[in-house]
């Protein structure tokens, strides 16, 4: 049977409304601030079939199209009462995809027969592994990422398994912290499988069971329509990570989109390897929400009334071969998984931009940074592990529309949290927490700006990590018009005789003293600059936004010594411009644009199928040797210098064609 339009309307708010209450009872109950106060979690219900049927509204991850199947399957023989725990990305089939997301699977029963699942995780701010958090992008196996857990029983008939618990938590250095954050995910749970029976009770079983199908039909009937907006053809885009920590050497992400009639195919067959480091994304073969979450907001921005459930991922299907970075293989480490998943957001961005530049904006910062200490107590016995903060750079500008400021949620709707509790619970002074002036990119409509932090260490014997540090190298590129943005900046004490600007931190020793300062990118800004008001520009000063030199370099808008608009000065500056310095497409900067004149895309194809030609254990070096062979003195990422090293695209094509066929054939 079929639910008649007004009762699956009323189904889905029920249902939704269900996981919306879980999402807050896990919130509440948690005892890390990275769930309590940043909101790295997930919540949902997903039937028989592992399927996500209902998703809170206004969550603050679009992590829809989760595949619990496997892990269902896994664990045969449930009771009413029983859970299912892991967070392995190989033996759950992608369902957690790195080891600090704890996920949990929950039937729930109805006279005997299992109706659905509740669904839920939370990222633990460490499990093991080598480094404190887990997570480091030098880690080149999962086995240094922390303690593995494949898909097995937490709860027996309600009764906790307490092997489970011995394991768990003589393996990760905050097991006080962990074990309060399984108790909210299980009690998240516990109130999805009451409200949800609460619902069989008043609707019946059966019309539980077919709005779950009827849910995730009307969905992709929804998402086709919205997918119709974009013109069939194939387009074709790609964009990088700045290297991949065990080299220097920058990471290609390649899709071609091919649209038909609502439907969209993604190729990703002509990316580059997996890497020996964490920057792998664990798919299994599959779409995953890793790989579709761009199409995701797409279809959400362009329909806000859609039911977010695995109905809408069916018409997206993707071509991505084993052996690329965005098909980890086990055991590849993946807990940077998120780094490489942006830079094809982005591409997947210039594919729909190619196609509708109405519809879509351009990249946002690109950069998604926690920076994490850990460090002793007092005692100088009892290992802490602090998120101080989730930097987050700016939004991208569209058509008519600003970008967002210090604030991107391209991958998750997280908060930042109070500094208050920051300075409470984590050896640190916040110094500094504020807009970074100038990093949006300049347009039409400009793109936002980024935050920036000044840390200062208040212990000696700590330890920063920071992930996600990407954009040093190659911006958020502008669109239609529209410039880049600034790239992701780190300054080791600031001002001091000792200052140094950082690369990609693994570990970085602090002490007593001293400050680390992170400039987040902003987004990329969307059309010529020289069309935006000069009121607007002016107002974009008054707030720090955009500076008084900039106004002028990048906008044509001079401010007088009163810190007006100088009507007459600006028409001049504004005239005296060159109109074919406008981009009419994309401008990516002068750091890819020279990168991609030496390395253009014909050549990086045939290199790429010579690499999958060999075995994957010498894959890596051997790229490695091709590319220092063509460019020996490439600094590191951020480094000034890498313009100077890239000028001669000529001669750098030349040496590395040559160590291609000395090296690969």
């Amino acid at each position: 049977m079929k639910l008649d339009s007004i009762l699956l309307e009323i189904m889905n708010a029920k249902l939704s409304a269900i996981a919306g209450e879980m999402a807050a009872h896990l919130q509440r109950a948690s005892r890390s601030m990275y769930v309590k106060e940043a909101a790295d979690f997930g919540v949902g219900i997903v039937d028989v079939e592992g399927r996500m049927f209902a998703y809170p509204p206004g969550a603050n991850m679009f992590s829809i199209d989760r595949p619990c199947a496997h892990t269902i399957r896994a664990v045969p023989n449930v009771e009413d009462g029983d859970v299912i725990v892991t967070n392995d990305p190989y033996s759950s089939n992608g369902l957690s995809t790195h080891l600090p997301d704890l996920h949990m699977l929950r039937p729930i029963f109805n006279k005997g027969r299992i109706v659905c699942y509740g669904w839920a995780f939370i990222h633990f701010t460490d499990v093991g592994g080598r480094v404190p958090s887990s997570i480091s992008p030098s880690n080149h196996e999962i086995f240094q990422e922390g303690i593995i857990v494949p898909p097995m029983k937490i709860l027996r008939r309600g009764v906790i398994n307490q092997d489970f618990v011995t394991i768990f938590t003589a393996n990760c250095r905050t097991p006080e912290i962990n074990m309060g954050d399984i108790g909210a995910l299980l009690g998240a749970l516990e109130t999805c499988e009451k409200r949800v029976l609460d619902v069989v009770q008043a609707h019946g079983v059966e019309t539980v069971i077919t709005a779950e199908s009827d849910l995730q039909d009307y969905s992709e009937a929804k998402a086709r329509a919205v997918l119709r907006r974009i013109p069939d053809g194939e387009y074709e885009f790609w964009d990088y990570l700045d290297d991949d920590m065990a080299s220097r050497i920058p990471v290609r992400i390649r899709v071609k989109m091919t649209v038909r009639d609502g439907t969209v195919h993604l190729d990703f067959a002509s990316t580059d390897p997996q890497v020996s480091a964490s920057f792998n994304v664990p798919t299994m073969n599959r779409l995953s929400y890793w790989l579709s979450m761009r199409l995701t907001t797409f279809i959400c921005s362009h329909d806000k009334s859609i039911p977010l459930n695995a109905g809408m991922y069916r018409p997206i299907t993707c071509t991505n071969p084993v052996g690329t970075i965005l098909n980890a293989e086990f055991p590849d480490a993946v807990g940077i998984r998120s780094a490489a998943a942006m830079r094809l957001q982005d591409a997947i961005t210039g594919c729909i931009l190619k196609a509708a530049p109405d519809l879509m904006a351009g990249p946002t910062c690109g950069a998604n940074v926690p920076l994490v200490l850990s460090e002793f107590d007092d005692s100088g016995t009892k290992r802490k592990v602090q998120v101080i903060q989730p930097m987050r750079g700016g939004m991208a500008a569209a058509q008519g529309v600003e970008g967002v400021d210090a604030r991107d949620v391209t991958i998750n709707n997280m908060n930042n949290h109070p500094l208050e509790s920051v300075e409470a619970d984590a050896g640190v002074i916040i110094r500094n927490y504020d807009i970074c002036t100038d990093s949006g990119g300049a347009g039409e409509w400009r793109g936002g700006v980024g935050q920036q932090i000044t840390v200062e260490i208040v212990r000696d014997g700590g330890k920063v990590l920071a992930r996600g540090m990407e954009r040093q190298r190659f911006r958020s590129w502008g669109t239609m018009g529209g410039k880049p943005s600034q790239p992701l900046k780190v300054q080791f004490n600031k001002g001091r005789s000792d200052e140094r600007t950082l690369a990609k931190i693994d570990e970085l020793a602090v002490s007593a003293g001293d400050t680390l300062t992170i400039y987040m990118p902003g987004g990329s800004g969307y059309g010529d600059p020289y069309r935006r008001s000069p009121e607007k520009v002016w107002s974009d000063v008054a707030l720090g936004f955009v500076s008084r030199r900039a106004a002028k370099n990048d906008y044509g808008v001079v401010l007088g010594d009163d810190g007006k608009v100088d009507a007459a000065a600006t028409r001049r500056t504004r005239a005296a411009r060159l109109r074919d310095n406008v981009r009419a497409d994309f401008d990516f900067g002068p750091e890819r644009e020279a990168w991609d004149a030496a390395f253009d895309d014909d050549l990086m194809a045939v290199f790429n199928r010579k690499l999958y030609a060999l075995p994957k254990s010498v894959r890596g070096e051997r790229r490695r040797r091709v590319f220092e062979a063509a460019l020996p003195d490439l600094p590191p990422s951020g480094d000034p210098k890498f313009l100077d090293v890239v000028k001669d695209p000529d001669a750098i094509r030349a040496r590395f064609v040559a160590a291609i066929d000395r090296l690969l054939d």
